[in-house]
């Protein structure tokens, strides 16, 4: 059996997320969904964001939830066909809310761009071609 990933991501407001992400093209599934306190949208099969509102997010711990105006909790990448869909899924985050998280990187085997969500939380778009991988002893950055 495959294994999915549930990546759970407290927001401030659930109706302007959920708008947010399926702006991106991320689909709701809604056997996972309640627009009151929570929203699953799938990044794919396997790989799901669910939107937690801030206080029913809490429920799940004992430990303070960041500010992620702030503060960054966790660095979240996706992979893009191509270059042109990575500035395709940026341009779309930026018209529906959200700000660039950082200068576009052009490795020449990698290219990736960042956007922040209304939250704050970041992603990282990236298309990598592989026939160009220079290898693990080659450093990025």
């Amino acid at each position: 059996m495959a294994k999915q990933i549930y990546v759970n991501l407290p927001v401030t407001d659930l109706a302007r997320s959920k708008a947010f992400y399926v702006a991106l093209g991320l689909t709701v599934n809604p056997k996972f969904s309640d627009d009151r306190q929570a929203v699953c949208v799938a990044l794919s099969d396997d790989i799901c964001l669910m939107l937690l509102q801030r206080d029913y997010f809490q429920t799940f711990t004992d430990r303070k939830i960041c500010d992620t105006q702030r503060e960054l909790q966790v660095l979240l990448a996706t992979n893009a066909d191509d270059r042109a869909h990575v500035d395709s899924m940026v341009a779309a985050a930026l018209a529906n809310g959200g700000t660039e998280a950082g200068p576009a990187r052009d490795y020449g085997f990698m290219y990736q761009r960042s956007f922040a969500d209304p939250d704050g939380h970041v992603f990282e778009v990236l298309h990598l071609d592989e026939a160009q991988f220079p290898g693990p002893d080659v450093p990025v950055g």
